[in-house]
């Protein structure tokens, strides 16, 4: 595991608390493009996509021989627009999307906390403090790419109401390490540092 990646480094230490110490950097890998979610994204995706088509090539009169009316032939082409360019980002643009934001996300783990840092022209920031993370969960896969979730994930279903799903690299509230690389030996690193945490907690209490 590559302990500090330097772009990284660059992009987290800004955001340093005083005392607080970076122990690994990193960021999402490019080679994983599909999640478990494009089961479902991907087949409504292209039947979004064609019905808007289809639409478009209607209203246009490529199924029909008949004559239309100037205005309705216009009104229906400027109308359908919008469902075509969405259509297009849902099959493919949001792939390119992601890709985009993969570039500009990095990720920390630091003697305190989980960061991840997005940059752009309006840069994001989320973090948790490991002693409280509620959740650490790893969805891995057999090439060592994974995701590590430090809450519990919304359903398909409730971030679909707000176009989350279809923005797998918007970090939201609650950070979220996508599809980094070594993602077993960050999930152990994270688990020991809570522990310690966690156990250094209870004594004082005692």
């Amino acid at each position: 595991m590559s302990q500090l990646d330097r772009i990284s480094l660059a992009a987290v230490q800004p955001e340093l608390t005083s005392g607080e110490s970076i122990l690994w950097t990193g960021q999402p890998s490019q080679r994983k493009i599909f999640r478990k979610e494009d089961a479902f994204l991907i087949p409504f995706s292209l039947l979004w996509g064609g019905f808007a088509i289809f639409w478009e090539a209607g209203v246009a009169g490529f199924w029909s021989s008949g004559s239309r009316p100037h205005e309705q032939w216009i009104f229906g082409i400027i109308w359908g627009i919008p469902f075509v360019l969405i259509g297009q980002y849902f099959i493919w643009g949001r792939f390119l999307y992601a890709a985009w934001k993969k570039k500009r996300t990095h990720y920390a783990v630091t003697n305190r906390r989980v960061i991840v840092v997005q940059s752009g022209r309006m840069p994001q920031l989320a973090s948790a403090y490991i002693d409280t993370l509620p959740v650490l969960t790893k969805e891995g896969t057999s090439n060592s790419v994974g995701t590590l979730r430090f809450s519990q994930p919304d359903s398909v279903w409730s971030r679909s109401r707000n176009w989350g799903v279809w923005d797998m690299m918007n970090i939201g509230n609650a950070p979220t390490f996508v599809d980094i690389d070594d993602a077993e030996a960050v999930y152990r690193l994270i688990s020991d540092l809570r522990e310690r945490a966690r156990s250094k907690s209870q004594a004082n209490l005692i």
